[in-house]
């Protein structure tokens, strides 16, 4: 390929606060249309704004995640444009002086590690709806006007579709761990602006860049992006130049459409806004929401692949979400038996009980299966109160009715015969039983042994100690 793709990201993250940015209606999804509206939001003569402080806090939590510098003194701009989305005439932005500036997010692709670099993190308030219905008709609804939000500005240092995505999905994650955002992209609470242009491979000059508004998935971000590269490679191998232009992305059709030549900085007339003091910020401040910062996804995976020994794949699983990795953390602490105790509970997390959380579409939030009865049952196995075999019944019993393993066990009379006698009495029998088998085992065909040993076990309900039983067997066969 002779061109490069130079992509940056305009991430906007809904903070999760309970009112809006900057008056006392409720931000919350799903109420009736226009339900959720003020003066403030509608922009009525004599409403003045009042900044939401919470909105401050989950802002510089996310810029001290990042490494950003938090500057001091920030201040609040009227960034004008006419729609009907907007009913004041402008947003209250952040312009020449935001909040967070020159931060960087780790992302993974592949095996490949890359730090990609902020620009700048800075708060805002969103616009509402619009719905455009076939005919000329459209309906607002201001139910997300004056949302707080954090647009995270990338530098273009993003080379691929899959670049992209994987950027998307790290920021989403990390603002899940802050509980800055519940990133729910179906809810509009992350969407995403993608600056794409092309260069010719080797060269250090960016081409002329379109941006593609308000990709609201990870999928929808990769396809769009491939789109417009593949777009603007037709029409520079064709010998056209690249218009500056802000193209809208039709999901349903796999193509992006021209809105709008791409606006510059002084078409939006910024200057400060009259109506809000500057925002400071003193060192107190930034030092505690520093100091309550949790163990970042990047730190668990690095502390989960090297302290604890796990496969680097199983590391990124139990990291992706703070509330699985918190249950395996959790679970790791109650079995106590270190590095070795960690893999032993991580296999349970990856295949028992992961599975059974998708099967059922329970969150980890809600498992009936607490940490410490997770490590029990392991114990359980460890001490041979139960076999492994019965240990996933038990565990499957436990999550229909979140009881515990030792009570499950006791009522049910799960516990593991390891009285060697009575094994031997058991194996005698089922040996006399199938002479023929016996005889083929002790002719050669070694493989009958799981014969035996299956046969043992169904005679005692699954009970028998399976080492124990391979040894009574070995010696009564041989």
């Amino acid at each position: 390929m002779k061109w490069e793709p130079v992509i940056g990201l305009e991430v906007h993250v809904q903070l999760a606060t309970r009112s809006k940015a900057f008056s006392a209606s409720a931000a919350a999804f799903g109420a009736p249309p226009n339900a959720l509206t003020d003066p403030t939001v509608l922009g009525l003569p004599g409403a003045l704004p009042t900044f939401n402080h919470e909105a401050l806090m989950l802002a510089l939590r996310l810029g001290l995640a990042t490494g950003c510098e938090i500057r001091r003194r920030s201040r609040f701009a009227r960034k004008h444009y006419f729609y009907p989305d907007l009913p004041k005439g402008y947003q209250i932005s952040q312009y020449d002086e935001p909040l967070c500036a020159h931060g960087s997010l780790e992302v993974t692709v592949g095996d490949a590690v890359k730090t990609v670099r902020l620009t700048r993190i800075h708060l805002e308030e969103d616009a509402g709806k619009n719905t455009h219905q076939l005919g000329a008709t459209s309906l607002v609804d201001l139910n997300r006007a004056g949302v707080p939000l954090c647009e995270v500005v990338s530098e273009p240092d993003l080379r691929s579709a899959v670049e992209a995505g994987e950027y998307m999905r790290a920021l989403r994650r990390l603002v899940r761990y802050l509980g800055v955002s519940e990133g729910n992209m179906e809810q509009g609470q992350l969407r995403c602006d993608a600056n794409v242009s092309l260069r010719p491979v080797g060269s250090t000059t960016l081409g002329t860049r379109t941006e593609l508004k308000n990709i609201n998935s990870f999928r929808f971000v990769e396809r769009a992006i491939d789109h417009e590269i593949a777009r603007q490679a037709r029409i520079l191998d064709g010998g056209g130049t690249i218009d500056q232009e802000t193209r809208l992305w039709d999901a349903q059709q796999g193509i992006s459409l021209p809105m709008r030549s791409k606006e510059e900085a002084n078409d939006y007339r910024y200057f400060p806004d009259p109506d809000l003091p500057p925002l400071c910020v003193d060192e107190a401040t930034i030092a505690a929401v520093r100091e309550a910062l949790p163990e970042l996804p990047a730190q668990k995976r690095a502390r989960y692949a090297g302290e604890l020994g796990l496969s680097v794949d199983d590391a990124l699983t139990l990291a992706d979400d703070r509330a699985l990795a918190d249950y395996f953390d959790a679970a790791v602490t109650a079995y106590g038996k270190g590095p070795a105790g960690a893999k032993v509970i991580a296999n349970w997390i990856l295949s028992e009980l992961l599975r059974e959380l998708s099967r059922t579409d329970t969150d980890i939030a809600a498992c009936p299966i607490a940490p410490a009865s997770l490590a029990a049952l392991v114990a359980l196995i460890d001490d041979a109160t139960i076999s492994g075999k019965i240990a996933k019944d038990v565990f499957s019993e436990m999550f229909a009715t979140g009881a515990g393993p030792d009570a499950i066990v006791e009522q049910k009379g799960l516990r593991q015969v390891t009285d060697a006698g009575a094994i031997e009495k058991v194996a005698a029998a089922v040996i006399a039983e199938h002479s023929a088998q016996a005889a083929a085992y002790r002719a050669g065909k070694q493989g009958l042994l799981g014969f035996f040993v299956g046969q043992v076990m169904k005679q005692t309900g699954g009970k028998a100690n399976p080492k124990l039983t391979n040894e009574i067997l070995k010696k009564l066969l041989s």
